[in-house]
């Protein structure tokens, strides 16, 4: 369970997030929608450890394994497709296993030998989904994960809400057709 509480945070004199408070229940999912400005991305970032809240208390993510995807894809734009999601996994995956992976999210053979800047938007999505449902995390967040794969959608997300099972989960999203998907609490910001 990861707990927030009266977590706020700012930016250059801009209160960014103001006193959230929210639960993700064990295994669940919280789902926060907004406009742009709201605070969403902050609020991963402060999960992730990646700032920290200028006031509040972020509970139940210390001493746990993280994974994100970020609005933007975070490559290695020299690698391809199997060594990005070779760098988030223990050594004993093989790339068997990573390339059962990349297919069963829909990326086809062409794509992965390929450097990653080569590859479509929706390819590269398709590599960041990967990368975080194989890491053995525990709470996994997710900031727009699905920018740019309109055509395949419904796959990516059934995907995604399978490998998510059993882990805390924040799902980041203007959709009201993804929030309903994921299902659990949806909380609106700004």
């Amino acid at each position: 369970m990861i707990r927030f509480t009266g977590v706020t945070r700012a930016f250059g004199g801009r209160t960014v997030v103001d006193g959230f408070s929210a639960t993700v229940p064990d295994g669940g999912v919280l789902v926060l929608t907004g406009p742009n400005g709201s605070g969403k991305s902050t609020l991963v970032k402060l999960t992730l450890g990646l700032c920290a809240p200028d006031a509040g208390t972020i509970e139940g993510v210390a001493g746990r394994r993280l994974a994100a995807v970020f609005q933007e894809d975070r490559l290695c734009e020299q690698l391809g497709a199997i060594g990005n999601v070779r760098v988030a996994l223990s050594r004993r995956v093989t790339n068997d296993e990573i390339v059962a992976e990349l297919h069963a999210a829909g990326l086809p053979d062409t794509a992965l030998g390929a450097p990653v800047r080569q590859l479509s938007g929706g390819e590269r999505r398709r590599v960041c989904l990967v990368r975080a449902m194989m890491a053995q995390a525990d709470v996994v967040c997710l900031d727009e994960p699905f920018t740019g794969l309109d055509a395949t959608l419904d796959a990516a997300i059934a995907y995604v809400r399978e490998r998510i099972a059993g882990r805390d989960t924040i799902l980041v999203t203007h959709s009201p057709a993804e929030a309903a998907a994921f299902g659990g609490q949806v909380v609106g910001l700004g």
